[in-house]
């Protein structure tokens, strides 16, 4: 994993994020502590990654910043409630989805297979963290999404050797 768990929060709490909308999975799952320890913003733990959308709009619309975290195969899962939230609501929702296996070249996995296909079909804006240097992608993604009122996804490269 690219990002420590306090390199993750400071720069979750730099950006202004308010809440934090979590399902981990078990790479991003040792941020846990750390997010929730965080007293810039509010950790806030779902069962269903369809729940994370949805919450994440309520908070927006009250005037939280919120980012969603999840894996990409709860993206997947959550199509439905994203969908209605960012293109139907047209609300500017950030998500950090780690990309599972997507270091493992080799991995025959499906999931690591559809992420840039599912993402590109719905247009959502996208960065690529698959390597150290690319860490500084997530902060200037997050700005310039938030300068242009759209919605967009960090992925974070996971799995390999």
């Amino acid at each position: 994993m690219f990002f420590t768990g306090p390199e993750i929060a400071s720069a979750l709490a730099e950006l202004g994020v308010t809440h934090v909308i979590w399902i981990p999975d078990s790479a991003l799952g040792p941020w846990e502590s750390t997010l929730e320890g965080t007293p810039a913003f509010r950790l806030v733990r779902i069962c269903r990654e369809g729940e994370a959308w949805p919450l994440a709009a309520g908070l927006y619309l009250g005037g939280a910043s919120p980012v969603v975290i999840m894996q990409v195969t709860g993206l997947f899962e959550s199509g439905d409630a994203l969908r209605n939230a960012l293109f139907d609501l047209r609300l500017p929702l950030f998500g950090i989805i780690g990309a599972r296996n997507w270091l493992a070249r080799d991995a025959d996995d499906s999931a690591r297979r559809f992420t840039l296909p599912v993402i590109r079909a719905w247009g959502i804006p996208h960065v690529l963290i698959a390597a150290e240097a690319d860490k500084p992608k997530l902060a200037e993604h997050y700005r310039r999404c938030r300068r242009s009122a759209q919605p967009g996804l960090a992925l974070i490269g996971e799995g390999g050797p």
